[in-house]
């Protein structure tokens, strides 16, 4: 009799493990993620921010509350996810950490392609251009003096954590200053949009024409260069060359310094973390940066007048640059969607050798 009381309670205990089972959903499939950073208002019907263009154009009309991030999630049928992390590091690793960890979602053989505007060096990109990158450099960790108080040998303050003095070699960056995407990944995405043709207007030749720099004065191309993520907004000529030095220094001089924007290593840091709890494939990461503005004034302005102008609603290129971004970068999240069982199962590039941290 116990035997069979037994038997009888192992099967019920089974039909209500399965029932369980049956019962709970199964998780959406993501293919893509398009990460964006900030919305100027509603997500759609009124001024745009970096999210507005995908949701309308993509119809992403497949709302999923996020109460542990930022802002809700959006989702099309055919696998697309728009996600808005909100402004600065800290929102956009709480927001991708959040995302990641979401038991609707499977995330586990999503593209994610970082998809914003930024400012860049008039010596290598234009107004309007698109930046795929290959590295991602941290420009908020440091120590830091006032610029009065500058010995006359050093060319900047700023100088990097545990070092005496700017630029110290060797470089030793921490855990999170320093990331190197999937190069095979981004040159293919590079290759995939290196074509897409960039509207020019007189407006933004206006604008070029006060600059001075190698590519200021070419109309919006695509392109690749490396991104300099900081929280602290800069702005000026002599920041510049800090910026092109800082990231040729924590990358070997393998990088090469192009956007500036503020979100990005919290954005990776987040998905670096997902990617070692088997959440995420961290060989299928995209960063796609274009020209809303240059990090340096125009040549009749001091860098203190130039700073004025430095607001979202007074980029020269403000819409320019959201039009850039989407145009360049769904390409990419169409060919993805495409094409799916080509890119499902292995990362594009993923047999390439990533660089080595410096």
């Amino acid at each position: 009799m116990k035997t069979r009381a037994c038997c009888s309670l192992v099967f019920l205990l089974l039909v209500s493990a399965c029932a369980v089972s049956a019962a709970r959903p199964r998780p959406i499939a993501v293919k893509v993620v398009v990460v964006a950073m900030f919305e100027v208002g509603a997500d759609t019907g009124d001024a745009p921010g970096e999210l507005q263009y995908w949701v309308e154009r993509d119809h992403l009309d497949r709302v999923y509350p996020l109460s542990a991030g930022y802002h809700a999630v959006r989702m099309n049928g055919e696998g697309e996810m728009a996600v808005l992390t909100g402004q600065g590091t800290a929102h956009a690793a709480a927001t991708i950490m959040a995302l990641g960890l979401d038991p609707r979602f499977d995330l586990s053989r999503a593209y994610w392609i970082v998809a914003g505007i930024a400012g860049a060096s008039p010596e290598r990109a234009s107004l309007g251009s698109a930046v795929w990158a290959r590295w991602v450099v941290d420009g908020d960790m440091g120590y830091e003096i006032d610029a009065r108080e500058i010995p006359p040998d050093w060319t900047t303050g700023y100088v990097p954590l545990r070092k005496a003095k700017p630029f110290e070699v060797p470089a030793v960056p921490l855990d999170g200053q320093v990331y190197a995407l999937n190069r095979g990944l981004a040159e293919w995405a590079f290759n995939l949009t290196r074509a897409t043709p960039l509207a020019d207007s007189e407006h933004l030749q206006e604008i070029r024409g006060h600059f001075d720099g190698a590519a200021a004065q070419r109309p919006p191309f695509v392109t690749m260069g490396d991104e300099l993520s900081s929280s602290t907004y800069w702005h000026g000529k002599l920041f510049d060359a800090w910026a092109a030095e800082w990231v040729r220094y924590f990358t070997a001089g393998q990088g090469e310094f192009v956007t500036t924007a503020m979100e990005d290593t919290g954005t990776l840091q987040s998905l670096q973390f997902l990617a070692n709890a088997g959440r995420v494939d961290g060989q299928r990461i995209l960063v796609l940066r274009t020209v809303s503005n240059y990090d340096r004034q125009p040549r009749e302005m001091s860098a203190a007048e130039s700073l004025g102008n430095q607001r979202v609603s007074k980029f020269g290129a403000y819409l320019p640059s959201l039009e850039s971004t989407y145009k360049v970068g769904h390409v990419v999240v169409n060919e993805l969607l495409m094409h799916w069982p080509r890119y499902e199962r292995t990362a594009i590039g993923a047999d390439q050798p990533v660089p080595v941290k410096p």
